[in-house]
């Protein structure tokens, strides 16, 4: 059985680069039999958050929030892929996510994180364990960080370089973290409802 992974990147700039670890994320889960799903917070185009999914009376939330909440509910896991602005995380991603909280709860989620330089994005990859953990998510101790990113993927996602080759051996202990979590979570909810 394959794993509905959801993979989240939140830039909303004109010159994206972080698309690049989104999508190389993407082929990289469906290479091991994942059905991995790239969720684009541009694309989505959900407004700065007035009121929450939950928030709306049922079926009277607007189209695309009904649909990404459902995406939510029946994924299997999730990975945050985040760029690292003035230290913190990108605000596109962080809106994105806040629309939702209960949709979120008991599965397992992995964080990756880039920047143009070489600190790869760490401090928001950090940031956003908390965040994660806050919103009713087991947040895996793997994590890849990637910078500068422009010296590690290519325009078309595809790993370039020394750095490409380390991003390339760090992918494997990444993808294999989260899928023991997603297993381990899957299994305990089968076995025995969450408590809340």
């Amino acid at each position: 059985m394959s794993d509905r992974i959801l993979v989240f990147y939140g830039s909303y700039r004109s010159d994206r680069m972080g698309v690049r670890l989104a999508d190389y994320i993407v082929a990289g889960l469906r290479e091991r039999g994942d059905d991995a799903e790239l969720i684009d917070a541009k694309a989505v185009d959900l407004p700065m958050l007035d009121r929450m999914y939950k928030e709306y009376p049922k079926g009277t939330a607007p189209a695309a929030m009904e649909a990404l909440a459902e995406k939510i509910r029946t994924a299997d896991a999730f990975v945050f892929v985040t760029g690292e602005y003035n230290w913190g995380p990108q605000p596109g991603l962080k809106n994105l996510t806040d629309h939702f909280l209960e949709e979120w709860f008991w599965r397992p989620a992995a964080i990756a994180s880039y920047s143009a330089g070489r600190f790869s994005g760490v401090r928001s990859g950090t940031v956003w364990h908390s965040i994660l953990s806050e919103m009713g998510m087991v947040v895996v101790s793997s994590t890849l960080a990637v910078g500068p990113i422009s010296q590690t993927l290519d325009a078309a996602g595809k790993p370039t370089g020394p750095a490409g080759e380390s991003l390339q051996r760090s992918f494997g202990r990444f993808a294999d973290d989260l899928a023991w979590w997603t297993e381990a979570a899957r299994a305990q909810r089968a076995r025995k409802a969450p408590p809340y």
